[in-house]
C-alpha cells in the first residue's frame, strides 16, 4: 500500500525567466547555494528537477513513502526570502527529504506502519523546527523498516527497508528483486540497507536525508548507497518527535553524497541550544556557530591515529573482497599521515572471561524465561519509550499503547499488517515497566560496561587513539550501546553473495561497501576532519548510473 503523492507542475522557466542549465545529479549542498546566490537556479527549479526525478524512479525504488504536496510553494517562499536579502542558514532553499519516523505536521508521520496510514501528528519534531528554520525545503518522507526494524524478529526477520505502508525499498545500484528460492518474496536482491533508507539520496531525488540510528540504522544504509552517515553522539541532536525504539541508543542523523554535505546538515539538525523536551541534549557542546565545516580539512589523517581493531571485526568477520578494501583503505590512512596502531583490539571482545565478554552478550529477541544471559534494554526501551511516545500524540493517537499496536496488527493480517509477524512487539511488550526496572538497569550497565568502559574507552585510551576504523557498519552495534559516534565514507565495491547461490544465467551486481571511523562520546569534529580527510585522499564514490 503505497502513500507516496506524487503532485508537482512541470515548468521550463522560474520566476518568468529561462535559466542557464543547472544539474541537481550529484551537486552539493554548496554548489547549489553558490548557484542560487549567482541567480544561475532557484530553490524552486531544485524542487522541480527532483520532482522531476521522484516521478521516474519512484516507481522501480520505492525510496519516498510520501512527498511534500507544498514544496514547490515552500520553495518559492524560499526564492522570494533570498530575493530579499533573507537567508536563513546553509540549508536555505535545499530539498532534504526526512525518515517517516520523524513528526512532520505537513506531511503524515507513520512508521511505515498500517495502524499509522495517513496519521498526522500535532507537533513536529525538534529536528524538523531546526531544518525549517536553516531554510530547508523537506520535499519528502523517506521509506523505512517498519518502525525503524523493532516488529518482527526470529524465526521471519523483517527485510531491511521493508513496511507494511512502503512495500520493499529498492537498492539503485541493483534495483532488482531477489530471484532466489526462500528469498523471492518481493525483496531487493541488494539489500539497502536497514531502516534509514538512503536510496533517494543516494539516486539523486533530493540532496540528502535525515535518517535514525538505534544499532546501525544509519550506518548500514549508508555503507551500502555508497553514501556519508554520521551517526551522532546520543543527545547531539533532540529525539523529540521521533518514533523511538529505546532512548538510551536512538539518535537522528544525516546521510549525504559527501562529508562537506553531512556536516552542514549535522550543524542545523543540532539546534542553537539545548532542547528541553530531551534532557541528552545537554550532553556535547556544538561547536561555534554549530559550523561543522571548519573541521573539512585536508590534512586531518596528518598524525592522526587510528587503530585496528583485528579480533572479531577484520580477522573473522570478513570476506576475501572485503579483506583487500580494508588493506587498501589502511593503505591509504597511511599515505595521507595516519599514525596506524595495528591490532588495537576491544578488551571485551579478547576477554578470557565468558561472562564479561562482549561477543557473549547480545540483544535478547526472545521472551521472558528464554532470555538469560542477554539484554532487555530493546525490548524493555520500546515498552517505556514507545507508550510514552504515544501518550504525547494525544487524543489523535490512532493506537493508545503498545498492547492496542499488537492487537490492530492481528486485527488486520488481511490488509497487509505484520507480513513478517511481530514477534518484537510481542517480547516487549510482556515487559513491565515497573516490576522489569531493575534487571533493565543491570543490563544497561553491562551494555555499557562491555560496549564503552571495557570496549571503546579502553582500546582508545590504552593507544591513545584518534578513531578506531571499522569495516562498512561492522562496529555500528558497539558504538550504538554507548551512544558513541561514527562516520562512514563511500569507498569500494564488492560482489553480492550469500549463503545461496543465484540462479544460473542471474548475474547480481557489485555493492557498495563503505569505511567508519568511531570515537568516543562527543567526538564529531575529530571524527569529521579525519573523514573529509579519507574523503578527499579517495574520492570513490561512484553514483548508481556509473556504477559496474
Amino acid at each position: 500500500m503505497r502513500r507516496v503523492l506524487l503532485l508537482f507542475t512541470v515548468s521550463l522557466t522560474c520566476s518568468g525567466q529561462a535559466q542557464r542549465p543547472f544539474d541537481v545529479v550529484e551537486a552539493t549542498i554548496p554548489q547549489m547555494q553558490a548557484a542560487m546566490r549567482s541567480g544561475r537556479t532557484t530553490s524552486h527549479a531544485l524542487v522541480q528537477q527532483y520532482l522531476t526525478r521522484i516521478a521516474i524512479y519512484e516507481d522501480k525504488l520505492h525510496a519516498a513513502i510520501t512527498v511534500n504536496r507544498d514544496a514547490l510553494k515552500e520553495a518559492d517562499a524560499r526564492d522570494r526570502e533570498r530575493a530579499q536579502g533573507k537567508a536563513r542558514g546553509p540549508l536555505h532553499g535545499i530539498p532534504i527529504a526526512v525518515k517517516d519516523n520523524i513528526h512532520t505536521t505537513n506531511m503524515p508521520t507513520t512508521g511505515g506502519a498500517l495502524a499509522f496510514d495517513g496519521f498526522v501528528p500535532s507537533y513536529e519534531a525538534t529536528l524538523v523546527k531546526n531544518l525549517r528554520d536553516g531554510g530547508a525545503v523537506i520535499i519528502a518522507k523517506t521509506t523505512l523498516t517498519e518502525l525503524a526494524n523493532w516488529v518482527a524478529g526470529p524465526p521471519t526477520p523483517m527485510p531491511g527497508n521493508y513496511s507494511a505502508l512502503g512495500g520493499y525499498g529498492m537498492n539503485p545500484y541493483d534495483p532488482r528483486r531477489d530471484p532466489r528460492e526462500g528469498l523471492a518474496d518481493g525483496r531487493p536482491v541488494l539489500d539497502s540497507g536497514g531502516s534509514s533508507s538512503a536510496v533517494g539520496t543516494a539516486a539523486n531525488l533530493w540532496a540528502a536525508n535525515v535518517g535514525t540510528e538505534t544499532s546501525g540504522s544509519i550506518l548500514n544504509p549508508a555503507s551500502r548507497n555508497m553514501l556519508v552517515g554520521i551517526k551522532p553522539t546520543v543527545g547531539r541532536i533532540s529525539r523529540r518527535g521521533v518514533i523511538p525504539i529505546t532512548a538510551d541508543q536512538d539518535t537522528p542523523g544525516p546521510i549525504a553524497k559527501s562529508v562537506t554535505d553531512a556536516a552542514i546538515l549535522l550543524g542545523v539538525l543540532e539546534g542553537p541550544s539545548p532542547d528541553p523536551a530531551d534532557p541528552a541534549t545537554r550532553a556535547c557542546m556544538p561547536p561555534p556557530g554549530r559550523d561543522y565545516t571548519r573541521f573539512l580539512r585536508r590534512e586531518g589523517l596528518r598524525g592522526a591515529r587510528i587503530g585496528i581493531p583485528r579480533q572479531f571485526y577484520f580477522n573473522e568477520a570478513l570476506t576475501a573482497a572485503q579483506r583487500e578494501v580494508m588493506d587498501d583503505a589502511i593503505a591509504v590512512l597511511q599515505q595521507q599521515g595516519a599514525v596506524i596502531v595495528d591490532p588495537a583490539d576491544i578488551p571485551s571482545v579478547i576477554a578470557d572471561d565468558l561472562r564479561n565478554h562482549l561477543l557473549t552478550w547480545n540483544t535478547c529477541q526472545s521472551g521472558k524465561g528464554r532470555d538469560a544471559g542477554c539484554s532487555t534494554v530493546f525490548k524493555y526501551g520500546m515498552k517505556r519509550d514507545f507508550n510514552q511516545w504515544l501518550a504525547s500524540l494525544g487524543p489523535s493517537a490512532p493506537v493508545k499503547t503498545l498492547t492496542e499496536l499488537r492487537k490492530f496488527n492481528l486485527e488486520h493480517q488481511a490488509a497487509g499488517a505484520i507480513k513478517y509477524g511481530q514477534a518484537l512487539l510481542d517480547i516487549s511488550d510482556e515487559m513491565d515497566v515497573d516490576a522489569d526496572r531493575a534487571r533493565y538497569q543491570a543490563d544497561r550497565a553491562k551494555d555499557i560496561l562491555l560496549a564503552g568502559t571495557n570496549g571503546i574507552d579502553a582500546a582508545m585510551k590504552q593507544h591513545q587513539l584518534d578513531a578506531l576504523l571499522f569495516p562498512g557498519p561492522n562496529g555500528a552495534a558497539i558504538a550504538a550501546k554507548p551512544g558513541y559516534p561514527t562516520v562512514t565514507v563511500p569507498f569500494g565495491m564488492i560482489p553480492n553473495t550469500g549463503a545461496r547461490p543465484f540462479p544460473d544465467g542471474f548475474r547480481a551486481r557489485p555493492a557498495p561497501f563503505g569505511v567508519s571511523f568511531t570515537g568516543m562520546a562527543c567526538s564529531e569534529p575529530k571524527l569529521i576532519a579525519i573523514a573529509y580527510a579519507f574523503e578527499q585522499a579517495t574520492k570513490r564514490r561512484v553514483p548508481p548510473s556509473a556504477a559496474p
